[in-house]
């Protein structure tokens, strides 16, 4: 096999990959992770159950993969999230309800004892805190104008956000999720 066919063949498997992960997004958006099945995302791609698992060996592993490629489609450096990008990111959200109903799937899920993404969602609202709390810090310095440490306020931030997701996804039509988040930031001292 010529050095051109390996290449070629490693760019058809990272295609169908990607293939795959946005198709399990769409599965699990619409039955949940636990009733999403790996037969009905390979019926999705027109593969076999078997043919998917030669890209993704478990379940587990397409989740993971469906995880880290959500993050990618969020991923700012940390020096360059300002707060009015976190509005402009709550405002992005309401284009993409497929996407953000399946993180929002997945993380109700999570909670339950040893699901497999309990781990990444708790590694990732550590890493999320610390990241806004630095971000209100840059804005605000040790104290926002309430009164309260970036620390203090940094779950409450993740909190609205994605509890107006949820709040969102339920009823579009009646929440206002980008206005409703520019209110809360009004709330904390942001013009």
């Amino acid at each position: 096999m010529s050095y051109g066919d390996a290449m070629s063949g490693r760019v058809r498997s990272e295609e169908r990959r990607a293939e795959i992960v946005r198709a399990a997004l769409e599965v699990i958006a619409e039955r949940g992770y636990r009733g999403a099945s790996l037969a009905a995302v390979a019926e999705r791609v027109g593969l076999t159950q078997q043919g998917l698992l030669h890209h993704f060996p478990t379940k587990d592993a397409l989740l993971v993969a469906v995880l880290e490629e959500r993050d990618q489609w969020d991923a700012v450096p940390d020096s360059r999230w300002r707060v009015e990008l976190l509005a402009s990111l709550v405002e992005y959200n309401t284009m993409r309800p497929a996407i953000i109903q399946t993180f929002s799937a997945l993380l109700g899920e999570s909670v339950t004892e040893g699901h497999p993404a309990r781990a990444y969602f708790t590694e990732r609202y550590a890493r999320v805190r610390d990241s806004m709390a630095d971000v209100l810090r840059a804005e605000y310095g040790d104290r926002l104008p309430n009164g309260l440490t970036p620390e203090r306020t940094a779950p409450l931030l993740v909190a609205v956000m994605d509890g107006l997701q949820y709040q969102w996804l339920l009823d579009p039509e009646s929440v206002d999720m980008p206005g409703a988040f520019r209110d809360f930031l009004a709330m904390l001292g942001e013009k």
